[in-house]
């Protein structure tokens, strides 16, 4: 009897958590399934329906060089550049955070962490204020620059972590051959370490390319603003959306991102081949 009553709380714990899944499961798939439906159709809604008659309007609708081909090259040298600042920048500050030992580090990555709760709205009226003086406002670079630095606080804990699963022999190595710290960074660590590199890189590229509020605040010129803001372009007066396009340029948006992800996801299964390089 007693079993018996154990089987039932356990079947039914397991379909309590079976629900939850698909509910959870649920919340995700539909708006992808919206996303693509509507992409499709040429009178779409926010109701969740096949087309009556499956079209290409709108992908031909928002597949010009005002609409999509400007703001995604704007994003890719906005988000590209400020990655790339990100990672090197990374990489330089957690070399001596993961290596040299004091009692400074957990405060100092504490401290990281907390600065990466801060919200960003918080900040931005004394960075305008600042990207005005310095003539840096309205500038791809300088927008790039702070984006940067935004990311970085959590880009170098990230990196300090997967740092510390090298050993420390490797480098001992090559100093014995003549290399100095920055030759063993460049060519010992960070080789080694090329999963964790490809994580940073995703999470600031995924990160700064989805960031709405900055490039909005500091870039002032059509022309130079990227496509997480020209997305406005299909919000109309009255509260008028074409539902359609934008379904269309969310996925022609999210493009680079998952194409990145596929790129470098081999990189991020294959993990750290250190087995055999120390030898005991």
């Amino acid at each position: 009897m007693r079993s018996r009553l154990a089987l039932s709380r356990r079947a039914r714990r397991r379909l309590a958590a079976d629900v939850a899944l698909l509910v959870t499961a649920a919340a995700f798939a539909l708006p992808l399934a919206w996303l693509l439906l509507a992409s499709v159709d040429a009178e779409a809604t926010l109701r969740v329906a096949a087309p009556g008659s499956p079209t290409l309007d709108n992908f031909s609708a928002v597949w010009t060089d005002e609409i999509t081909f400007t703001p995604m090259v704007n994003s890719l040298l906005l988000c590209g550049g400020a990655a790339v600042v990100t990672v090197g920048c990374a990489a330089l500050a957690a070399y001596p955070l993961s290596r040299f030992r004091s009692r400074l580090v957990r405060p100092y990555l504490l401290t990281i962490v907390f600065s990466t709760c801060l919200p960003i709205t918080a900040i931005m009226v004394p960075v305008y204020g600042l990207f005005v003086q310095t003539d840096l406002i309205d500038t791809l670079h300088g927008t790039a620059l702070f984006l940067a630095a935004t990311q970085l606080p959590f880009a170098i804990w990230l990196m300090k972590n997967f740092m510390d699963g090298v050993p420390v022999a490797l480098e001992e190595a090559a100093w014995t051959d003549g290399a100095s710290w920055a030759q063993a960074l460049a060519r010992v660590i960070l080789p080694l370490m090329g999963p964790g590199v490809a994580v940073v890189t995703i999470y600031s590229f995924i990160m700064m390319w989805g960031n709405f509020f900055v490039p909005f605040m500091l870039l002032l010129t059509p022309d130079q603003l990227p496509a997480s803001v020209s997305v406005f372009t299909f919000f109309g007066n009255h509260g008028s959306v074409a539902y359609g396009q934008l379904a269309a340029f969310s996925l022609l948006y999210s493009t680079p991102v998952v194409l990145l992800y596929v790129l470098i996801s081999r990189r991020l299964g294959s993990g750290f081949a250190l087995g055999g390089a120390v030898k005991g």
